[in-house]
This record gives C-alpha cells, sequence and structure tokens, in this order.
C-alpha cells in the first residue's frame, strides 16, 4: 500500500531504530525509500577546511544517507537519497509534496535527545502539516515495533478527523492481513458533579455504543476480516487507550489530528499529542482532509 516512503534522517540513534521499521514495510510491499537528510541552514554550518569553504553538515548528511542506502541494499529494497539544505520540517514537506511519497516515517526524537514530543520539534511540525499520513516510533526500550502487523486499533468519537483515522486504519488491516480494534472512550471526567450525571453517561454510553458499531460494520464492509468494537470507560482517555493497546498486544496505533488549522486546539496537550510521546507502539498519525492554511 505505501510504493514511495520518505524517511528523513539524522543519523540518531532514534533514526536507525525507526529505519528498521521502514525497511520491514518497503521489504514486505516491494517500497522505495527516499532517504532524506536536511542541513539545517538556521545554524552556522559552514567552517573553513583546509582553505576551502566546506559545509560540514551536508558532508555528514551525504554520509548519513549513504550508510542507510547501504543497509537497505541488504535487505533488497531500492532507495533514492538526497540532502537538501533548509529549515528541516520545511524542506521535509517540500520534499514529500515533490516525490509525491505516501507515509512519512520518523522518530519522536533525534539528536537533540528530546524527552518527549516538543511543540516546536521537527516531528510536530512535520506530523502537524504533512499532506500524507505520519508514522512515528518513539526510540525507547519499552516500545515494541513488531511487524507485519497483527493488530491494528482506532480509537474514535464519530468525528470527521476519527474518520480519516478509521479509514487509513482499515486500509493498513487490510493490507497486512491485521485484525483491527474499534475503540470508543467515555470520558467520565465530562459528568462532573450533575445530579443528571447517571442520565449523562448512559446517553454517552449509547453514543460511543452507535460509533463503535457503525466504524466496524464500515471496516467489514471494507474487506477486514477481523473487526472488535469496544467502549471503555476512563478518566483519562489517551490513558485508557494505552491500557487497551497493552491488554489487547495491540502492533499499530492509527489517530486522526485536525491538521494545519485545527491543530494547535487538537494536539498541543490533548490525547494524540499525549499518545504520541508516550505510545509503546508506533503511532500513525492521519490528517483530517479539507484543512486549510497554516
Amino acid at each position: 500500500m505505501y510504493d514511495r516512503i520518505l524517511f528523513p534522517t539524522d543519523g540518531s540513534d532514534g533514526a536507525s531504530a525507526a529505519f528498521d521499521h521502514v525497511l520491514d514495510i518497503a521489504a514486505a510491499h516491494d517500497s522505495t525509500v527516499y532517504v532524506l537528510n536536511v542541513a539545517d541552514t538556521t545554524h552556522d554550518s559552514v567552517v573553513r577546511m583546509r582553505g576551502q569553504i566546506t559545509d560540514v553538515l551536508e558532508e555528514e548528511g551525504e554520509r548519513i544517507v549513504a550508510e542507510a542506502a547501504d543497509r537497505a541494499g541488504g535487505r533488497g529494497v531500492d532507495t533514492v537519497t538526497e540532502v537538501v539544505q533548509g529549515e528541516p520540517h520545511r524542506a521535509i514537506l517540500d520534499y514529500a509534496d515533490a516525490r509525491d511519497v505516501d507515509i512519512v516515517v520518523m522518530p519522536t526524537r533525534g539528536r537533540r535527545g528530546l524527552e518527549r514530543l516538543l511543540v516546536g520539534s521537527t516531528t510536530e511540525r512535520v506530523v502537524r502539516r504533512a499532506d500524507v499520513p505520519v508514522l512515528t516510533i518513539r526510540p525507547d526500550d519499552e516500545v515494541s515495533v513488531e511487524y507485519p502487523y497483527r493488530n491494528v486499533l482506532v480509537p474514535t468519537d464519530g468525528s470527521d478527523c476519527a474518520a480519516a483515522a478509521l479509514s487509513m486504519g482499515t486500509d493498513v488491516a487490510t493490507a497486512e492481513s491485521a485484525a483491527l480494534s474499534v475503540l470508543s472512550v467515555v470520558d467520565l471526567t465530562s459528568l462532573g458533579y450533575d445530579v443528571r450525571a447517571d442520565v449523562r453517561l448512559s446517553t454517552l454510553e449509547e453514543a460511543a455504543e452507535e460509533i463503535v458499531e457503525d466504524a466496524a460494520a464500515s471496516a467489514s464492509a471494507a474487506g477486514v476480516e477481523s473487526v472488535t468494537g469496544t467502549v471503555e470507560h476512563g478518566t483519562s482517555i489517551h490513558r485508557a487507550i494505552l491500557s487497551y493497546v497493552e491488554e489487547s498486544d495491540i502492533d499499530l496505533l492509527v489517530v486522526g489530528t485536525h491538521g494545519r488549522t485545527g491543530f494547535n486546539r487538537y494536539l498541543l496537550g490533548s490525547v494524540t499529542e499525549k499518545l504520541l510521546r508516550t505510545s509503546p507502539v508506533p503511532v500513525l498519525t492521519v490528517r483530517e482532509p479539507d484543512e486549510g492554511g497554516e
């Protein structure tokens, strides 16, 4: 399902670990991997060496992409390598558009050793603006990266954003012959201390059940052979999702983002942002279609 995979890399340990997963996917689907290194021209990278002006970052980038191509060749995976200059997230997005890639794969942190997905990081900016799905992987020992995928999870609240994730999750499950789980979490914190809390809870549960049933029916109609729909309760939606991931042996989490215009309201400090920086499995983010502007 992925003919063209873009893998931006800075040569860090996190990028190296993510590349292993890229090669697994590419080898299974006969994909071409576009290996990109961005020489960050927002920093002073030019030094004088042996009387010539040499861009150290570009030289390092050429080494990084060449090593990646060698690794890919050992797996029988075709690659296209390139080193460009520019601001990393913009260069990645421009390259993705120019090459018409199907997916971007990135670790949630690189050489700067970010402990979490920080606002303003390259990965965060790519997730926010990319027109194609972005697969992120936390480079941590507790993260499980299994391929081929056996169990795919799509959390849903019935929104257009969640529908985009469901469509992608359905495509992945079909292509990988994986089981698909659809999960809706009833947020108990929204009930507060209202005397009508029981009535409101019943209403929320009924709505969640309907959302899950509709999503499961849609996935089944699209050809997914094994579909499970579940409604959970919790005071923390992202924790309820993570608990389901652990308990159900999920291999891939597929979630939606509102994209460019609604991203700051939706992602930052939200369920999706928390999942990106805490998920024990890879997270595939899908931007809601028809979002305009920056």
